[in-house]
């Protein structure tokens, strides 16, 4: 078999399949679902590299794969996954397909972008970055399930905040400013903020 099946990468896949069935489950309307499922993408994402590098006996190869594999499923789970989930909750308009083009060749560009900086970090050195370029395509997996449990409170007003921070997130993806990266207590925090909020939204449903 081609490929890598290390824990390396465990997250990383379990991150894929995750979005892989919200984008079906969107499909046929289950879509307060289908958002648990991108949170639990996002939740994975935020971790698979630490368990990568805590993997120190890692060739070459398993690095350069690690960064392939770790954007191709990003592209899918923060990229295509959060489009169609937002073109079924109502940005089918034009404005709101406008709006998602632009997310999405923004996701492509910033992934793609992210691969060859990346490779070329690592190569140069093997200590942990201390900023993302541009907000991290992640981010997506906290804004939007957070945004979607408010939905009660914002009324027809939803859908136009859809809107707004799509268009957003996606210029932030590849605006070139500094976004230092989270500490374990920052993501510890952001896992728990979103857990309540997807709680509170099956209590309160």
């Amino acid at each position: 078999m081609i490929g890598f099946y290390n824990y390396s990468v465990i997250l990383t896949y379990i991150s894929l399949l995750s979005s892989l069935y919200g984008m079906m489950i969107t499909v046929d309307g289950h879509y307060k679902l289908a958002i648990i499922f991108l949170a639990i993408s996002g939740l994975c994402d935020m971790f698979d590299g630490k368990i990568a590098r805590a993997m120190k006996n890692r060739t070459e190869d398993e690095k350069k794969f690690g960064i392939q594999i770790d954007s191709l499923c990003d592209v899918i789970c923060f990229g295509a996954f959060p489009i169609i989930l937002c073109y079924r909750m109502g940005m089918n308009g034009i404005v709101g397909i406008s709006f998602l083009m632009i997310y999405g060749v923004a996701s492509v560009i910033r992934l793609g972008f992210f691969n060859v900086m990346e490779e070329k970090r690592q190569e140069e050195t093997d200590s942990n970055k201390k900023y993302y370029q541009g907000l991290p395509i992640t981010s997506i997996a906290v804004a939007l399930p957070i945004l979607y449990v408010t939905k009660p409170l914002l009324e027809g007003n939803f859908i136009i905040l859809v809107h707004i921070m799509i268009i957003a997130i996606g210029i932030l993806f590849i605006t070139n400013f500094k976004f230092k990266k989270p500490h374990d207590i920052t993501l510890a925090a952001m896992v728990v903020i979103v857990a309540i909020a997807l709680a509170k939204s099956f209590i309160f449903h």
